[in-house]
């Protein structure tokens, strides 16, 4: 029997079958990209727009401006997703996820650009607007995971005595792993995608050419673009799914 693993948003599992395909989609497209660039007819400033030192240099910083938010993503939601589920605590979950929701729920672009207003026209600015946009489904599936353990495994785990705190450790995080990972490659691919619109605050990233598309009327540099942060984005996705073998606990696999 073939080994699976989570899917993307509720920790149901996918063949590796389907691993095998996404990366190979991914390496064709890429080289058909660069195959492309290379013998297109482009015309001067779509040849320096889509430079290939220019693209690097973007793609380097939209990786920057990912990883960045991606750990305090991590940082922010996993903690309090554990703490809200603990005690009293529980009782403000409700408000804490709406406004997470509404963090996700507004224009990504209007909060990106008021961030920018208000903290200054810089990366930080970017991070932190993603963050708001991309912490939901890690803070989420987090109090999902756990509460979605069954309360008599937790109680068979007190009543070896162990505490509250080693239940938590030992039971019902392991447990909640695939619900929690689902949740974090939905974040990354949220992160990679809003990550384009850092280029209305100054923050570079290859929303840069998409922007540049637009307002200069190149088609070709505005598909360029595009299709390269579809590549980047499903390329995270595939090493989330991946990642996911190793750190789901062997008797969910």
């Amino acid at each position: 029997m073939s080994q699976v693993i989570a899917g993307p948003a509720t920790g149901q599992r996918t063949s590796w079958k389907g691993l095998l395909v996404q990366p190979i989609a991914i390496v064709v497209v890429f080289l058909v990209f660069v195959a492309w660039l290379a013998t297109a007819d482009l015309t001067p400033t779509e040849r320096t727009t889509l430079n290939p030192a220019d693209i690097v240099a973007l793609t380097g910083q939209h990786l920057v401006l990912t990883l960045q938010a991606t750990v305090l993503v991590l940082v922010i939601g996993i903690p309090l997703g554990i703490l809200l589920t603990r005690g009293p605590l529980r009782r403000i979950s409700g408000y804490v996820l709406a406004v997470a929701n509404f963090g996700q729920a507004a224009p990504a672009v209007g909060l990106i650009v008021l961030l920018g207003a208000w903290i200054g026209l810089n990366s930080w600015s970017a991070v932190v607007a993603l963050v708001l946009y991309a912490i939901l489904p890690v803070l989420r599936n987090t109090m999902i995971g756990i509460q979605s353990v069954d309360a008599r495994t937790v109680e068979a785990g007190r009543g070896m005595g162990m505490s509250a705190f080693s239940v938590l450790l030992r039971v019902e995080l392991p447990l909640a792993v695939p619900i929690m990972l689902a949740g974090i490659r939905t974040a990354l691919v949220l992160l990679v995608g809003t990550a384009t619109l850092a280029t209305f605050i100054g923050a570079g990233g290859l929303g840069l050419l998409i922007t540049t598309g637009v307002n200069l009327f190149l088609p070709r540099v505005l598909v360029a673009g595009a299709v390269l942060v579809a590549l980047l984005a499903l390329s995270i996705d595939w090493v989330g799914r991946v990642v996911e073998t190793y750190a789901r606990p062997k008797g969910l696999r």
